[in-house]
């Protein structure tokens, strides 16, 4: 079974030629580079497309999801999960499609110019480049979306001109994707893996949500949104979970005593650190200790 489109929340859009024909002759500038067609295949199962004369396009797939392949004249190249590739125009035969056990969800472009060798060369698009890893193009995505959005309104001149701006910067975040990367994103992901690595290192602490947001140069509620987005747990709920992990460990392979346990990580009160053990494990330190002897003896 072969299927060329028609997946459940697919997005497709074939812009006609006469529109961008009119489009053109209201501003020359647009003929340069234009969009001709954009999609998005979530999860497309027996996707397949064969085109024996070639692309008169340009075509962008970026795959997000699962698997797919491409072939140019026999030659075969693999496409995984952010990963994309940019055929340029070819009268070469192709094919493509997505992995049977693995398909993949993609969103495609293909676009076109009055001189789109001079392009490609000067961007160094070869036909057997193959595909390029990338870094999650969010910032791609949502230019997609806005050139699908805007096209949904209809080809009139205007809309067609601002779609187009928009390609221009959306070609940008592939072919110069270090220049987009979201450079605060990828701060604040760095600050929380060394939260994280700060509480590993001080267990035996009282550490507070607030101190460790001023260590992390944020706000309390910033930082605390975004270490429950980066972990699915609230700060102190992490750092507790982390000293029981700790507390496992030294109940599992050493004979210390559960009060000296307790204030290795941090608990004056014994039966304070019993109280949290058994309300998170289910079982008191004594009973996680006598298991494990028992599955020792087992």
């Amino acid at each position: 079974m072969k299927k060329r489109d028609g997946f459940e929340g697919e997005k497709n859009i074939s812009i006609p030629e006469a529109a961008w024909k009119n489009a053109i002759k209201e501003n020359p500038a647009m003929s340069q580079i234009y969009i001709t067609a954009l999609g998005y295949f979530p999860k497309a199962t027996h996707h397949y497309r064969e085109r024996r004369t070639g692309c008169r396009d340009n075509i962008l797939i970026y795959c997000t999801r699962g698997r797919g392949w491409f072939i140019l004249n026999k030659k075969r190249f693999e496409v995984g999960p952010n990963e994309y590739i940019i055929v340029p125009r070819t009268k070469e035969p192709m094919s493509y499609g997505s992995d049977q056990t693995n398909p993949w969800t993609i969103y495609w472009v293909h676009f076109s110019g009055k001189d789109m060798d001079y392009f490609n060369s000067g961007f160094k698009i070869g036909l057997y480049d193959g595909a390029k890893q990338i870094l999650s193009n969010e910032k791609g995505l949502k230019l997609w979306e806005m050139m699908y959005e805007n096209l949904e309104m209809g080809y009139s001149p205007e809309n067609l001109i601002n779609t187009n701006l928009c390609l221009y910067h959306f070609l940008a975040t592939f072919l110069y994707p270090e220049k987009h990367n979201d450079v605060k994103v990828e701060d604040e992901k760095v600050k929380i893996k060394e939260t994280v690595l700060y509480m590993k290192d001080n267990l035996k602490e009282k550490l507070t949500v607030e101190l460790m947001a001023k260590k992390s140069e944020l706000s309390t509620s910033h930082f605390s949104t975004l270490f429950r987005k980066a972990t699915g747990m609230s700060p102190m709920d992490y750092f507790i979970h982390l000293k029981l992990q700790k507390a496992c460990m030294l109940l599992y392979l050493s004979e210390t005593k559960i009060k000296d346990i307790a204030a290795e990580i941090g608990y004056d009160d014994p039966f304070h650190f019993s109280r949290i053990f058994k309300k998170n494990m289910h079982v008191s330190p004594n009973q996680y200790r006598s298991l494990r002897r028992k599955k020792e003896d087992d």
